[in-house]
């Protein structure tokens, strides 16, 4: 069975030491509505000599409480900007979901409106 989980979050990126060709960033994020959590992670990133070009990888681990069930669980993001035109996709990591999310699947979808972050994450709870 599928479910929605919907809110809103802060997030604090904090430069850390990178090369010329691959920078790298903290992850700190506080996440508010049916997920009340926080997350630590690491970025990769790099851009290319065409504008609007460039991409990025992070891991985070999800800290709280989803819809009353406590755990902790990993998510994956992939992002790409291909001349302005971006493509993201966060997914939990398979198997690494502990507590009462032990078993967790899912896909979350950030949207940034007026400097604004909120999350739709659709997610199942399986099997663990």
């Amino acid at each position: 069975m599928t479910n929605r989980a919907r809110g809103t979050f802060e997030v604090k990126l904090v430069p850390e030491p990178s090369d010329e060709f691959i920078g790298r960033m903290s992850i700190d994020k506080h996440f508010k509505g049916d997920l009340d959590a926080d997350s630590k992670g690491q970025m990769l990133s790099s851009s290319t000599e065409v504008g609007g070009s460039a991409g990025y990888v992070a891991i985070e681990r999800v800290s709280g409480t989803l819809k009353g069930c406590h755990g902790t669980f990993v998510l994956q993001h992939n992002g790409t900007m291909n001349r302005g035109a971006s493509h993201l996709t966060i997914s939990v990591l398979p198997d690494s979901g502990t507590g009462e999310l032990v078993g967790i699947a899912g896909t979350m979808t950030i949207t940034i409106t007026e400097g604004k972050h909120s999350y739709d994450f659709e997610y199942s709870l399986g099997p663990g």
